[in-house]
């Protein structure tokens, strides 16, 4: 060249570019992951739920993909040295396939159990649930959204004969003219949600928290209720008592669409709204307010969330508040209606199809005769070789290991060591077992303790769909391929059912021929299709083009070129006459109440920077900055009576054992009350001191409220 230009340079590949969701919370929001020049980054999208919006989370979601401490090989336990080492595919997947066949030749195929999450894919749900009562065929598993969402689950169904999250559309929450939240922070816990409490204010909107905690979200409300944890039925009731004795009540909705008011009016008589101000300290005048606020709205919403429903009466705490919507005439109305906050990623789709102890796909109990007939025809196999029911998860944790329990666990998607109650404990009975087995892509505090710990990909390395908290099934697309030595959930249980049927095929007699569980999402997403037909959540009118083509689909949706259902109860309720049912239900103390020992009540929630059990938020910089560790949160006149000053750590120790944690002093927690968040493990693990009872219709543990002292470390 004589002209002195540089010579050209040929262009680098074209950027790749993937339309997808949040790996975190049930929000899903929407986002554009962009991979140029092997770095990944992630950029707003238009989706309805979030609007191009993000929480710190979602814009730091990317930087866990090519962490350093990223596994991408199988590891197995040396039993010489007690370490985990590497190994190749085929050896750790013959040592489960060798540990599974050794438990189960003695004591039974219930020997092994299986545990799944909240954040897996519709797909992998599905799998999880065939895996085990066809391929396994124990009836030992469950999953970690028993954590999370199964109290006001249960409170659904038994009153609505239905369980979505939301019953309608997430911008609903946006036209309600008072919109109550009861045990929610979503300002922390799911941020781009708020632009639509803040929408519902501009709008003139009233907003009414109930939380033991001035939270962030607290903070923005017109009123905040502050009772005593443990004591949120109490304030149900006494609402319900006001609308009764102000005439607020819609008496026509009652009775063309409801049953059973008459016992319920009779329960809540005597609750009075200063009898409750005694128990749970909320003001009558705030009572009151609320009441009125409710009843005299046009569009009124009731929102509950773990606040509320993780005690050992949650179902009747959710009951309480669904009553209230139900004596209101509030479900099915356009802007109003009872729904529930929920909390994993796939929260909602992850109890539909399989998962969990009692249920087969689309929400049918596995104990229903018809059900398990149609399920056993789509997987291929005679109905009664299926299972029956299985137990919740805690109480299938508390077994592991014991003579009448399993002796083998697989682990998908969940870190049970830090976000169990009474965690010492399950680390123990995790510790008791011949066989653990964990899936994971970083070495989680559950998998540190594996005998085998297997690489999975990342939500941005596969394709599958989950259902958000409004009902919206929506697609999760892959940007690139795992890293090399990484597999997929799928094909790790393609593989092991394949070893298993192949090394015994009595396994699981009647099994159709060919691939019985595939690798491909695609192909699991419409066999879960047919398996979900005619069930409470239907997904046989879902496909992945129709929800490419609309942002989603709300189940149910039975016809492929029919309707979904983004509002539930327009006419009537899933229930065998149409109506809606009202329960009886009285507020009942906490499974452990304060004494002179343990003086304070202890409860236990979220960060913003944090999520989960932490295994993934703790490693991303950013996160780490804003929230580098635990601590317990204390009124400055209870720190001031134990001697403590602000982030002086200091033990806070139950019945059951103990965290220790820098003291944070805030005037937004009560007096009487202590507040740690549970993202943490080792000394500061808040669930090494939470209470492991748990509700007698729903299992879930009663994680918000248990009676503790505080102690200044060092102090006998």
């Amino acid at each position: 060249m004589t002209d002195g230009a540089r010579p050209a340079t040929a262009p680098g590949p074209a950027p790749r570019e993937a339309a997808t969701h949040c790996p975190y919370c049930a929000l899903q929001c929407g986002m554009t992951l962009r991979e140029e020049d092997g770095r990944v980054a992630v950029l707003p999208r238009q989706f309805p739920t979030n609007r191009g919006g993000l929480c710190q989370k979602g814009w730091t979601a990317a930087e866990l993909l090519d962490h350093p401490e990223r596994l991408t090989t199988p590891l197995l336990r040396d039993p010489a040295s007690g370490e985990l080492r590497p190994a190749s595919w085929d050896a750790a997947l013959s040592r489960v396939v060798e540990g599974i066949r050794a438990v189960q030749s003695g004591p039974g195929r219930d020997a092994v159990a299986v545990f799944g999450g909240g954040g897996l894919t519709n797909e992998k749900a599905y799998a999880l649930g065939k895996f085990a009562r066809v391929a396994l065929r124990t009836r030992h598993i469950d999953y970690n959204g028993r954590f999370c969402m199964s109290s006001a689950a249960a409170a659904g169904m038994r009153a609505f004969g239905v369980d979505r999250g939301l019953p309608f559309p997430l911008s609903d929450l946006g036209r309600a003219d008072t919109l109550l939240l009861v045990g929610a922070n979503p300002a922390e816990t799911m941020p781009p949600l708020v632009r639509w409490l803040t929408e519902q204010r501009q709008r003139g909107g009233k907003l009414i928290v109930v939380d033991p905690r001035v939270t962030a979200t607290a903070r923005q409300a017109d009123l905040h209720l502050q009772p005593l944890p443990g004591t949120d039925l109490a304030v149900a009731s006494a609402l319900l008592h006001i609308a009764l004795t102000e005439g607020l009540v819609d008496k026509d909705y009652v009775a063309a669409r409801t049953t059973g008011f008459e016992d319920v009016r009779r329960a809540v008589a005597g609750w009075w709204p200063a009898r409750a101000e005694a128990l749970s300290g909320v003001p009558v005048a705030d009572l009151e307010a609320t009441a009125r606020a409710l009843g005299t709205a046009e569009r009124a919403v009731i929102l509950t969330a773990r606040g509320a429903e993780q005690h050992a009466k949650g179902v009747d705490t959710v009951t309480g508040y669904v009553n209230l919507a139900l004596a209101l005439g509030l479900p099915g109305r356009p802007g109003s209606g009872y729904g529930c906050l929920t909390g994993q990623g796939n929260g909602q789709g992850g109890r539909e199809h399989g998962q969990k102890a009692d249920q087969l796909p689309g929400y049918r109990r596995i104990d229903d005769p018809a059900a398990r007939a149609h399920v056993a025809g789509v997987w291929g196999v005679p109905a009664e070789d299926l299972p029956g029911p299985g137990v919740p998860a805690y109480r299938l944790l508390d077994s592991l290991g014991t003579p009448d329990g399993p002796k083998a666990l697989l682990v998908f998607g969940s870190n049970p060591v830090v976000s169990a109650p009474r965690a010492a404990r399950i680390e123990g009975r995790l510790r008791d077992l011949d066989l653990l087995v964990v899936a994971d892509f970083l070495l989680s505090e559950t998998a540190a303790l594996a005998d085998v710990v297997l690489p999975t990909a990342q939500w941005a390395e596969e394709d599958g769909t989950m259902t958000n908290l409004e009902g919206r099934v929506l697609r999760r697309r892959a940007l690139r391929e795992p890293p090399p030595g990484v597999r997929t959930d799928l094909a790790i249980l393609a593989d092991l059912t394949a070893r298993l049927l192949r090394r015994d095929p009595a396994q699981s007699p009647g099994v159709k021929r060919g691939p019985f569980l595939s690798p491909d999402p695609a192909v699991v997403f419409e066999e879960l299709r047919r398996a979900s037909a005619g069930g409470t959540a239907d997904y046989a009118g879902i496909t992945w083009e129709r929800i490419d083509a609309h942002d989603g689909a709300y189940w149910p949706c039975p016809d492929p070129d029919g309707p979904d259902t983004p509002r539930l109860f327009a006419e009537h309720f899933p229930t065998p006459d149409g109506r809606a049912r009202f329960h009886a239900v009285e507020h009942r103390p906490a499974a452990e109440e304060v004494c002179a020992a343990y003086p304070l009540h202890f409860t236990t929630g979220r960060v913003l920077a944090q999520y989960q059990s932490g295994t993934q938020t703790r490693r991303v910089p950013a996160l780490r900055r804003a929230a580098p560790e635990a601590f317990v949160e204390l009124h400055p006149d209870l720190a001031d009576r134990l001697g403590v000053a602000d982030g002086e750590p200091v033990r806070v120790v139950s019945r059951r054992g103990e965290m220790v944690a820098p003291a944070r002093l805030s005037p937004a927690i009560r007096p009487d009350t202590v507040f740690a968040p549970f993202h943490w493990g080792g000394a500061a693990r808040a669930n090494s001191v939470t209470n492991d009872a748990v509700d007698p219709v729903s299992g879930m543990p009663e994680f918000k409220i248990c009676a503790v002292r505080v102690e200044k470390v060092g102090r006998s």
